[in-house]
């Protein structure tokens, strides 16, 4: 089918790749600059240098699916708005970040008022989605799933997608995604801190191993924390610092609004609060892991804290 993306950065990029790479998919990838869509082109990805090119190009005798894949919130926003003023009715819009679902739920009304159909797609996978493929969490119209489901097949692997209900339900399951994905993470990283504490000379690299050959606690994120202590066994170049993107706030949130007690995903984000503070080992392994599975940037450990907000 014919595919339509705007936003090559990490994610957008990969995917575009992924889709191209089936064979099976015509890919128009646009970008705000070139030189993202130059790359992709040379993958073969077809350019658009601009919103009108790409709209122009998935002119045909279906409707046009484009995926947005820019950061959340007003640059979200005007994106969907602008590509929407220049589609037609029965067009789809797909985005694919990590907008809150409150968002997305008030933007598919939006979109829907102009003919246009709208889905949330969580999507998950990182850096690694080209090579292994992306966890796929849809919402929004029926029809509109339906229409893209060959594109979605392709970019996930097998059983890695799912339509999960109206506006706002693929956003809302990635928010609580992410919220389990702190918890999860706070509670390795405290693991491995008392490891690295103990009177014992351990290879934290060769436990991250260990401990996924068969035991209970085996995952991808150990997968990632054996690369990290691979790289740097004690973590030395490594500032425990740790942002947060947004996604463990609104997963409290929801918690408190519908009277749940989230003990474990709160107080991992609070844990972030505090690396911003100090540094512990704990935090170190948590900076690591994020920039295993997302790219996200690490602070070295020679960098200066930024001053209190």
């Amino acid at each position: 089918m014919d595919v339509g993306f705007y936003g090559l950065g990490r994610m957008g990029a990969n995917m575009t790749r992924r889709l191209v790479k089936d064979g099976e998919h015509r890919v128009v990838a646009g970008n705000r600059s070139p030189g993202p869509v130059d790359e992709v082109v040379k993958d073969g990805a077809e350019g658009a240098y601009s919103m009108e090119e790409l709209v122009e190009k998935l002119s045909g005798d279906g409707p046009r699916a484009i995926t947005v894949m820019v950061p959340a919130g007003d640059v979200t926003e005007q994106a969907l708005l602008k590509l929407a003023d220049m589609m037609d009715e029965g067009d789809i819009l797909i985005d694919g970040g990590n907008s809150y679902f409150r968002d997305s739920v008030r933007r598919a009304e939006m979109l829907r008022e102009k003919g246009i159909r709208f889905l949330d797609q969580g999507t998950s996978g990182g850096v690694w989605g080209l090579q292994v493929g992306y966890c796929l969490m849809v919402g929004g119209d029926a029809s509109a799933f339906e229409h893209v489901e060959p594109a979605l097949k392709t970019l996930a692997p097998p059983d890695g997608y799912a339509y999960l209900g109206e506006a706002g339900a693929g956003h809302f399951t990635k928010m609580v995604h992410n919220g389990v994905e702190y918890g999860m993470m706070q509670a390795y990283a405290e693991g491995f801190e008392i490891l690295e504490k103990s009177q014992y000379d351990f290879d934290l690299r060769a436990i991250s191993s260990l401990w996924n050959q068969g035991s209970v606690v085996r995952s991808w994120l150990l997968e990632l924390a054996e690369a990290a202590f691979e790289q740097d066994g004690h973590l030395d170049s490594v500032r425990g610092y740790a942002e947060d993107s947004g996604e463990g706030r609104w997963t409290i949130l929801e918690a408190i609004n519908e009277d749940v007690p989230a003990h474990v995903i709160a107080a991992s984000l609070f844990a972030r609060f505090s690396s911003r503070q100090d540094d512990s080992f704990a935090m170190k392994v948590i900076a690591a892991l994020r920039g295993q599975f997302g790219g996200h940037a690490i602070q070295e450990a020679s960098t200066k804290y930024p001053e209190p907000k």
